[in-house]
């Protein structure tokens, strides 16, 4: 028999039984959560057009794609990522709307690398998007929405590292580094492969005291005397306000009552280019990545033809379900229900437990109508 009819491919899998109603449980929390915020559903296709998720954009690497044709030759894609097609969405069907959208999300997403690490190419990612408000009160209601949506499902031990892209970029826009070369060093920092961030700043020749500051900035983080310290360090508008957004930002956490859940970290950065402000990821014990990544794409929506802030997260469902199994956290599921057996060929037994089926159906109890194994059955099993 041909393996490929048995097995998955790599880095895809089967969910099944009790994992899987594991898995449905935990979503069923955070959704809960997202949408005790005001946050509606919103589905949006896996297959989308290539120009979604384009160099352009911003987003996955087109090596990463997998990529297929339609019979009008048009290069489709299967989403990697959720943010462009809210994006899409929200510009097609709200490019007049004012008042802020508040959208969220659940399904899959599909990365074709074969780097996998432990990593799978398709994972369950939840999330949700805060489109149309630039304000720190914006990132101080997703950021909190987070945390309790963590909470929900029964999560202690975690912590939201926060960032702050405009900061470096303003640090780099005054030391003189041209866009390639930001881009090629926000990739090392965010990796945090320290040896080719200084190999690159010796390549270019970037002057100090910026040669420095640049690979100091990973040591920028957990307390918000490290933010004061980042204010000494650069001269430019940009950066600074980045800082004195953070500080307010941190006020606003400590307003909801999740200040012990933050640290910051100025050396954070995201490999999404759309990303233009604050960012961040939780992390908890048991999973090297982060369960949730997000942060604010102010001009991402512009690309889509609508002129609009944004700020937004994912929560990555596997990586999550791996930490609370490695945490031994209890999680809830459903009760399994009843079965109801039958004595094969008796008529009317069968119609009195077909009777008693039903109505516990009604009631809600889940019920399984099966015939009665034999001794015979059960020697042969």
């Amino acid at each position: 028999m041909n393996n490929r009819l048995l097995h998955t491919p790599e880095g895809v899998r089967d969910i099944y039984g009790k994992e899987y109603a594991r898995k449905l449980a935990v979503e069923q929390k955070l959704q809960n959560a997202i949408h005790c915020f005001g946050y509606e559903d919103i589905q949006t296709p896996s297959i989308e057009f290539f120009d979604v998720f384009s160099k352009e954009i911003g987003t996955t690497p087109s090596k990463e794609l997998y990529k297929f044709f339609d019979k009008e030759g048009n290069t489709l894609v299967l989403r990697p990522d959720f943010t462009p097609s809210i994006a899409r969405c929200a510009a097609k069907y709200f490019m007049e709307e004012k008042v802020p959208l508040r959208f969220s999300y659940n399904g899959n997403t599909f990365t074709n690398t074969s780097n996998l690490q432990g990593k799978l190419k398709e994972v369950t990612q939840m999330g949700a998007e805060l489109i149309g408000d630039p304000s720190v009160e914006a990132d101080a209601e997703v950021i909190s929405m987070v945390i309790e949506a963590l909470k929900s499902t029964g999560l202690t031990r975690f912590q939201v590292t926060i960032g702050e892209v405009d900061y470096f970029r303003g640090l780099c826009e005054e030391a003189g580094l041209d866009e390639d070369t930001e881009k090629e060093l926000r990739s090392c920092i965010s990796g945090k492969n320290f040896f080719a961030a200084q190999e690159l700043l010796e390549q270019k020749q970037i002057p100090e005291p910026y040669h420095s500051i640049l690979l100091k900035l990973a040591d920028m983080f957990e307390n918000i005397e490290s933010l004061e310290d980042a204010k000494s360090l650069v001269k430019n508008e940009r950066s600074l306000q980045a800082i004195a957004r953070l500080e307010k930002l941190k006020k606003r956490l400590e307003q909801y009552g999740v200040a012990e859940y933050i640290t910051f970290d100025l050396g954070m950065l995201s490999k999404y280019q759309y990303y233009t402000g604050v960012v961040f990821k939780a992390y908890t014990y048991g999973i090297g990545d982060a369960v949730v990544k997000g942060g604010r794409y102010d001009n991402l929506l512009r690309k889509f033809g609508k002129d609009t802030a944004a700020i937004g997260f994912v929560i990555v469902i596997d990586d999550l379900l791996e930490a609370l199994s490695r945490q031994k956290v209890v999680i809830d599921v459903p009760a399994s229900g009843k079965i109801m057996y039958y004595r094969a060929g008796d008529e009317t037994d069968y119609l009195v437990k077909l009777a008693e089926a039903a109505k516990l159906r009604k009631e809600g109890i889940p019920t399984v109508l099966s015939p009665e194994i034999t001794e015979n059955e059960e020697a042969d099993q």
